[in-house]
């Protein structure tokens, strides 16, 4: 049918028909190769999907792992934080208590634990024993703190050896338990377990781990932490066990430090105050009764006949009554008061707030207990004691103490075994006559100084005579100026310092009062004869000829005979001064006398003279040590001093030394 169609018309049919199958191809292709991409589209969404699940399974990983990591690193900081504030402590020099105190804080607030609690071990004669030393604050602690009365001290916890917290101890490691309340049941001997779940209420722990603390190998106590974690880690325990051992270290340090502190106020023997605490607390007690307008009182007291004692019965004797004498002050000392050894059997304690009345009435009580006491070896020892008060007797506390001490002095003096006020003005006697001689050799231009210093000496003996408060340090000042003139190397306090030790040993020597005021007139006034002798020898750094030795020699002489002779109220201290050169053995200068012969007191001024030099620097050598220098004096005992003399003189620096 087809081949009716005239040829072009079937021509026509069939360009059309290929054009249709050409279009149609033309569309199955694109059709085709859409399906193509189709199906690489969902391909590739399929295959992305996977990989981006993959991505996110990793990424939600990651982020638990970053999670995790960032809280170990924050529980990390906190540990180090905890650690580093032991480490501060450790190195704060704090006493003990407070230093656990801000120990347990510390674990308590950085950690996050319930409460933190140190138990130290103890033992009496009922056995061992816990008490609480620090405790984390907390409502528990409140809790605590009202049924034992707020007296954590003395308040005592049951040492059973089956608990876990003796066994820590006992097996020296850390144990952790979840039944804690029967832990705090069996250390709370008197509070009742219903008590006790009422007191838990306040802080929900669920676990408990007690680590032990050592001190020097020896058990200190536990640790015990209340934590309100599930369970307890390996990294937590050893974290604990690092923080119990910078626990223990800070013990160590902080008993070391107190100890240190207690070694530095304290006498070693007696374990009152010592001299340099005494000093300190008695400036501060004089500021604060100028300030408040009030009283305050200085007992003085020497032990009776101790080199008696040491003699008869041994040192250790001797120390069995210093510390009987001690024990005697404590008891009779309140607790605001401060009694001190001084040194060697010399003692003192300050009476804030009491007169002179009451400061006698406590002397003599401390005298009558003394003398009350059996001391072991020895049986009944006395004292001597001395009263002095701010302001009664004096405002000025260096003279205050002086005169308290010669108080005391006179007690013994007088016969031992009882109490002596401080009289007012004592001391201005020998001032006034010191000053009469210094006056009188200026004037009379009895020896040779340059105007310029006279006038300055002469304004400096104003001072001693308008002002007795410091008339001493003026006088000391004008010797120093003289010797100065002639021995540019004597230091600046030299004369106040060898006064001092004069008065020091003259008392140990038991001279009288009036005794020792015509020494400390001769300790001014000895070597003045030295000014007439030149300048060039004093500063020889060569041996000295024979001639020039003889110069030397003859300046006690010169100062007796030529510059003080004339003056009438100082006849008895000549021979003191003119006799200060001569040896114990007669080998001395410049009258060759021997032993007796010699007053005391010249025999001191020569040891304290000769001590002196030794101490310090001189154009020829460098000074020498006390030790270097007790080993001479030792040597020439005998031979150029009084043994005895000697041996009071190294006693008393032996003490000073202390």
């Amino acid at each position: 049918m087809y081949n009716k169609y005239p040829k072009p018309v079937r021509a026509c049919v069939n360009k059309i028909v290929e054009s249709i199958q050409n279009v149609l191809m033309d569309i199955f292709n694109k059709i085709k190769d859409f399906v193509r991409q189709v199906n690489e589209i969902e391909y590739s969404i399929s295959t992305n999907k996977k990989e981006f699940l993959e991505v996110y399974e990793r990424n939600l990983a990651l982020e638990q792992e970053i999670l995790e990591r960032t809280q170990e690193l924050d529980q990390a900081n906190k540990a180090f934080l905890t650690l580093k504030h032991v480490w501060e402590l450790m190195n704060s020099s704090q006493p003990l208590a407070s230093v656990l105190d801000k120990l347990v804080n510390s674990l308590h607030g950085e950690m996050g634990y319930i409460n933190s609690t140190i138990l130290k071990l103890n033992e009496d004669e009922n056995g061992f024993f816990f008490n609480i030393k620090a405790f984390s604050m907390s409502p528990i602690l409140k809790a605590l703190q009202a049924h034992a009365g707020g007296d954590f001290e003395n308040y005592r916890l049951r040492y059973d050896e089956a608990s876990p917290v003796a066994r820590c101890l006992k097996e020296h490691k850390i144990l952790y338990t979840k039944e804690y309340l029967e832990v705090i049941n069996n250390l709370l001997i008197d509070i009742d377990a219903e008590k006790i779940q009422q007191i838990n209420k306040l802080g929900v722990s669920k676990f408990l781990i007690i680590i032990p603390l050592f001190q020097n190998q020896n058990p200190f106590g536990v640790m015990m932490v209340f934590s309100p974690r599930e369970g307890v880690t390996d990294k937590e325990l050893n974290f604990l066990s690092l923080f119990a051992n910078q626990v223990e270290m800070a013990i160590t340090i902080a008993n070391l430090f107190e100890t240190m502190k207690k070694e530095a106020v304290t006498d070693s023997l007696t374990e009152l105050y010592n001299r340099r605490y005494f000093t300190e607390e008695l400036k501060k007690e004089a500021d604060r009764a100028r300030r408040l307008n009030q009283p305050f009182t200085i007992i003085s007291l020497d032990l009776d006949y101790l080199k008696k004692i040491n003699d008869t019965y041994g040192h250790m004797a001797g120390d069995i009554a210093i510390k009987a004498i001690a024990d005697v002050m404590k008891k009779n000392a309140r607790s605001i008061d401060i009694p001190a050894r001084l040194g060697g059997e010399e003692f003192s304690i300050l009476l804030p707030g009491i007169d002179s009345n009451g400061g006698m009435v406590a002397a003599e009580r401390i005298r009558a207990a003394i003398e009350n006491e059996e001391v072991p070896q020895i049986g009944k020892i006395t004292a001597s004691i001395g009263v002095g008060t701010y302001p009664e007797h004096s405002m000025n506390i260096d003279e205050l103490v002086e005169m308290t001490d010669q108080a005391m002095y006179r007690s013994k003096i007088n016969g031992r075994n009882r109490v002596t006020i401080a009289k007012q003005n004592e001391e201005e006697s020998w001032q006034e006559v010191a000053y009469g001689a210094f006056m009188d050799i200026l004037n009379k231009r009895r020896i040779p100084v340059p105007e310029e210093l006279t006038r300055e000496l002469t304004s400096k003996l104003d001072v001693v005579h308008e002002n007795s408060r410091q008339a001493k340090e003026s006088l000391y000042s004008i010797v120093d100026m003289i010797s100065k003139s002639y021995n540019p190397s004597i230091s600046s306090g030299t004369t106040k310092s060898k006064i001092s030790l004069a008065i020091k040993l003259a008392k140990k020597l038991e001279i009288s009062k009036e005794d020792i005021d015509r020494l400390k007139i001769a300790m001014l006034l000895y070597d003045i004869g030295n000014i007439m002798i030149p300048e060039e020898i004093f500063n020889k750094t060569s041996p000295l000829t024979p001639d020039e030795k003889q110069k030397i020699h003859e300046h006690p002489i010169i100062a007796a005979r030529e510059i003080l002779q004339p003056i009438s109220s100082i006849t008895d201290i000549i021979p003191i001064i003119e006799n200060h050169h001569e040896n114990w053995d007669g080998t001395g200068y410049p009258n060759k006398k021997s032993g007796a012969q010699i007053p005391i007191s010249s025999q001191i001024i020569l040891l304290i003279d000769a001590y002196t030099a030794m101490s310090q620097d001189r154009p020829y050598r460098k000074a020498m040590s006390n030790e270097k220098i007790i080993d001479v004096i030792t040597r020439e005992s005998g031979k150029k001093w009084n043994e005895k003399v000697v041996e009071e003189f190294v006693g008393l620096l032996n003490e000073l030394v202390r």
